[in-house]
């Protein structure tokens, strides 16, 4: 193959390199969220790239594929092609063929070598990384028919995988269920922020979100002070005036042999129904939890008890604060301090 055919050849198997590792990077890094915005607008590419996040394995190995063929095709074509256009050059300066034919056969492969590493792998991966919704809208129509093309040999290579996997005891990662630490998914959240695929931000959100489920209410607790209660005689409207006041919808009950919160909205139908119910007909039963209780705990207590609030119990059993479910929610995403 002469120089002229085998340039554009070589162009062709760099764009194609440059093509599958873009496509791979950007279905790793995109945002599913945003894509399912772009999708729910009408968009099919973000819909597309949704279906390949989907299968997400399946992609990564038709990726893997087609960087093996442009890769083995660039071995196979453009170095001896390159190598070839070499010779006469090195035979022009007076090297003896045998080592003018060394000689250009390093260069080639070096040359190859760099236009692969750079052209082929890191260009086409800091495009995807840098804009990952973009790219991946523009590469995964394409992507997937591709894949679609080939899914019968990746279904045997998976096959065979699976198997040599299973005859050295592991079990294939597509047959288990995969199951990931906190600290593990701590671990990725640093690492893809050491990658760019995420922010510093969106690391101290996930950071936290970590951290969060098994943190105490300490910090989250409302002071037995700090409660605002109504007495369980309280009129209706006594119990409106007091919410009012005070900016809160949701009051303690006192008086109650059992802890009760009474919130506003019922007393305002108890009034727009001419009915002088007190508190205490009007509240509900409040849950007591202990003050070591994890955060992802409390949150799962106080929805089967149907409360957004809780009392916040010390080890004798003796009440010490309030905690509400908005700042549990809260916690679990980002720490603040009690609004209730």
């Amino acid at each position: 193959m002469n120089l002229g055919i085998g340039a554009p050849v070589t162009l062709a198997l760099l764009a194609g390199n440059g093509f599958f590792v873009a496509a791979e990077f950007a279905l790793v890094a995109a945002k599913r969220p945003r894509l399912e915005r772009d999708a729910a607008q009408g968009s099919r590419a973000a819909a597309s790239a949704i279906a390949g996040i989907r299968e997400l394995s399946l992609m990564l190995a038709g990726a893997q594929l087609g960087i093996t063929m442009c890769s083995l095709g660039l071995g196979l074509v453009s170095e001896p092609v390159i190598t070839d256009a070499l010779l006469p050059l090195l035979h022009a300066v007076g090297l003896p063929r045998a080592a003018g034919h060394a000689v250009a056969f390093v260069l080639a492969l070096a040359l190859v070598t760099f236009l692969h590493m750079v052209v082929g792998e890191m260009a086409p991966k800091s495009w995807a990384i840098v804009r990952p919704e973009r790219s991946a809208e523009i590469l995964a129509p394409p992507f997937r028919a591709f894949t679609r093309v080939v899914r019968p040999v990746l279904t045997t290579l998976n096959a065979v995988t699976n198997l040599l996997l299973r005859a050295i005891g592991v079990r294939p990662r597509d047959a288990a269920e995969i199951s990931r630490t906190p600290e593990q998914l701590r671990d990725l959240a640093e690492e893809s922020r050491r990658l760019g695929l995420i922010d510093e931000a969106d690391l101290r959100v996930l950071t936290a979100a970590l951290d969060a489920p098994r943190a105490s209410l300490t910090g989250l607790v409302v002071p037995l002070a700090d409660i605002i209660a109504v007495h369980e005689s309280a009129s209706p409207q006594d119990i409106i005036d007091t919410a009012a006041r005070t900016g809160r919808t949701r009051l303690m009950v006192r008086g109650a042999g059992t802890p009760r919160m009474v919130h506003v909205r019922d007393a305002y139908l108890a009034r727009a129904r001419d009915r002088d119910t007190p508190a205490g007909e009007l509240a509900h039963p409040v849950p007591m939890l202990p003050e070591r209780t994890p955060v992802a705990a409390a949150v799962a207590d106080l929805r089967a008890a149907h409360s957004n609030l809780g009392l916040v119990a010390d080890a004798a059993g003796r009440p010490v604060g309030l905690i509400s479910l908005d700042d549990l929610l809260a916690t679990l995403l980002v720490h603040r301090q009690p609004s209730t």
